[in-house]
Parts: structure tokens; sequence; C-alpha cells
């Protein structure tokens, strides 16, 4: 892990640009549960049961008691130690951009300023009818829009709908100039967001993966590390401040 993490820090100092691409071990390095690893929400309930357009059209009352209780788990936790390094970074122009799989808002909240939110945000809700947006604490009272009286919904990306086009336009673009890829926390199972490191490696970029678990793209990797994201970045950190 010592070496790999020497040669990540060598290709953050070298690289122009860079680009962190961030999932669930992100998060729950934070305390949030993930959706897919062992013990995980999707453990539990089934996607087309409560996270989709088809819950939110046909079983409105347990869809919105289900991100009732997402929404305040989120409020509970705060961003970790990785999330804070990774804003310090984009500070001192160590990293351009993050896109994000991530629903939670905590790199936002840890002070990154240039997010990408691949599959939207849980501090927003919206009204499914009008679009008009409130912020995700009044979910707990409200679950109708005070303008049209039509659904609230959270700002996220719904099993069964397209991802954001701004969001997914600016990740393949980000993907496609960057010099250095940095995957954080994904199994990179989800498409489309899964094509980004690959887009990323094709067009010339190093490519270096922080993930518990192998994921497919290992074999295309300058550098993999299974480890705690925390741990990795603040080594890197470290060898940043001694270079720099």
């Amino acid at each position: 892990m010592k070496e790999t993490v020497g040669a990540l820090a060598g290709a953050l100092l070298e690289s122009e640009k860079t680009v962190v691409f961030t999932g669930a071990g992100m998060s729950t390095e934070s305390g949030l549960p993930d959706f897919r690893s062992p013990g995980g929400l999707w453990g539990k309930y089934r996607p087309e049961e409560l996270a989709s357009t088809e819950a939110l059209n046909r079983n409105f009352e347990n869809f919105a008691s289900f991100y009732r209780q997402r929404i305040a788990t989120i409020g509970e936790v705060k961003p970790n130690k990785g999330h804070l390094i990774l804003a310090e970074w984009e500070r001192r122009g160590i990293i351009s951009a993050i896109v994000t799989q991530n629903v939670d808002g905590l790199h936002q909240a840890a002070g990154s300023k240039t997010v990408w939110e691949l599959h939207g945000t849980l501090r927003k809700v919206r009204c499914q009818s009008c679009g008009k947006e409130y912020p995700a604490e009044m979910y707990s009272t409200e679950t109708a829009c005070g303008k049209c009286g039509g659904k609230l919904r959270p700002a996220v990306v719904l099993f069964g709908e397209m991802l954001p086009e701004d969001a997914l336009s600016e990740g393949m673009e980000l993907a496609s100039s960057c010099s250095l890829f940095l995957v954080l926390g994904s199994s990179l199972a989800v498409s489309p967001a899964n094509l980004l490191p690959e887009r990323a490696k094709r067009n010339g970029a190093s490519l270096f993966i922080v993930n518990n678990t192998s994921t497919h793209l290992d074999r295309l990797a300058d550098g993999v590390i299974h480890a705690s994201i925390g741990e990795v970045l603040s080594a890197a950190d470290e060898l940043l401040a001694l270079n720099g």
C-alpha cells in the first residue's frame, strides 16, 4: 500500500488536471449505509419497491416514509476526513472537480465547490408536478407542494429515471480532458457513471482506484488500493506536504 500511495502522491503532483470520482464508500466512512454491500440498504429493500418512479406513483406513502428516514439519517452525519482533505486539495489547486454518485451533500458540507452530482441530492425536495424546490428538512412534515398541491419527492434520480444531462455531460467532459482520474469508494457497477474512469484512461489519463473491494476496472488502473479512503488520502496528503 505504501508504494502505491507514493505513486498516487507523485501523480497528484504531476497532474495538470485531476478529477475525483466518488461512490458510496466515501460516505460509509461518515456512518452512512451503502446500497450494494452485504448488509446495505438493498439487502433489506428491493429498489423498485421504494426508490423508483413506480413507488412514487403507486405507493407514495411508503416511498415518502423511506425517504423521510434517509433524509433524517443524512442530517445526523458529518463530512469525514476524506471529504475534508478533498475540499482542501481543491482550495490548493491539487484537484479540479469532484464527480459523485452520492446524494448526501457531504462534499459541499466539507467545503468542496465544484461538485457534479450524477444521482441528484437528498438536500432538496421538489414538486413532481410543478418542479418547485424546497429544503429537504420540510419533508419530515410536508409531502405536498405548497404552490400546486403536487407530490413532493427528493431531488434524486430514481430507478426508472435518466441521469441529469448537465452533470453527466460535464462528467464526460472532465473524464475526457483530465490527466489523472481518482476513484474513491465506488464498486464501478452502475452504468453509465462507471463509464467515466474507462473514458479517462482511454483519453490518456492516469487511473487510481481506492476501494474496499475489487472492481472490473482494476486491470486498467495505474494503482489500486484496498484500504480506508481517509487513511489513504491522509497518507497522500502528508507526502504532498513533504514535496510541496
